[in-house]
């Protein structure tokens, strides 16, 4: 018999996340913005849940998108009688793990599965269904979410156990912060010694210093000046956030990645909460006084 699905959280990864999910396995959607969930189900035929309780209680695999494992955790817990054994939660959250492993614990209590399934690939990878999803979790419990994960994604691997997920999209969010850093710096240094960016990024690219910021994300953003908002800065600040934490736990240095947190942090408050992450750029041009062009 098939899966009975519902799908919580319909922001700008989850939305179209949930797109692909609902084409294949139909179900229920529920989001705390009810206008938002209306708009979805007219455009797939997905069926509004009357509340959250309600479509735990219809479901036998509920996948959440939200903004911080705290409200997973609100969610979770806020519907304690509707959860019953044999249900699974896949938890695309870009969460944090000790946070995922007292949710999987609280709910292995009640004979219900978890997987941690943060996904990368931004809101253009989410829309075309080609995601990389890190998933932590039991194997059996994992093989169980990956029909459901595949509808929306390229690239699946199970990392670990509960929270390895959460703790690799982190350590990957934060390389991407400290190659935001490091371009942004590098390329307006040559900026002001009068190297053209397209010069610099051609030599860069052909290299060994070449990256995603480098080969997309600078000329597509910076050098055009378009800067689109695609993913908000304050979120990569909480995944780095997160990432300093794991690193602190598990005993390893951290100076990078403390220093990638200090600028994100500083961004955030400088251009505020709905600033894209490449945006980080704009204060180095601004101290550097150049532009990266």
């Amino acid at each position: 018999m098939a899966e009975r699905v519902g799908f919580i959280g319909l922001g700008a990864i989850g939305r179209p996340m949930a797109k692909h999910v609902i084409a294949r396995f139909g179900g229920l959607v529920w989001n705390r913005t009810p206008e938002r969930s209306r708009r979805f189900a007219d455009e797939t035929g997905a069926t509004v849940a009357p509340s959250v309780a309600a479509l735990v209680e219809g479901s036998d695999v509920v996948v959440t998108c939200l903004p911080t494992s705290r409200e997973v955790r609100e969610v979770v817990q806020g519907t304690e009688r509707q959860w019953r054994s044999g249900q699974l939660l896949i938890d695309a959250t870009s969460g944090d793990p000790a946070t995922s492993r007292e949710i999987a614990a609280w709910l292995g209590q009640r004979g219900v599965s978890f997987v941690d399934a943060p996904v990368s690939g931004g809101t253009s990878g989410a829309a075309a269904g080609k995601l990389a999803v890190m998933l932590g979790g039991e194997a059996a419990a994992v093989a169980r979410a990956h029909p459901i994960v595949e509808t929306c994604a390229a690239k699946i691997v199970h990392v670990g156990g509960v929270g390895t997920g959460d703790a690799l999209k982190a350590i990957n969010n934060a390389l991407l912060a400290v190659s935001i850093e490091a371009a942004g710096e590098g390329l307006a240094a040559l900026a002001k010694l009068g190297v053209p960016a397209a010069k610099a990024l051609e030599v860069i690219n052909a290299s060994s210093g070449r990256s995603n910021v480098t080969e997309n994300l600078i000329p597509e953003r910076v050098v055009s000046r378009k800067w689109p908002r695609t993913f908000r800065l304050a979120l990569l600040d909480k995944d780095v956030g997160i990432a300093l934490d794991v690193l602190r736990q598990t005993g390893v240095p951290h100076e990078a990645i403390g220093m990638a947190k200090q600028a994100c942090a500083e961004g955030r408050k400088r251009l505020g909460a709905e600033a894209d992450h490449v945006e980080l750029v704009k204060l180095i041009e601004e101290q550097a006084g150049v532009e990266i062009r």
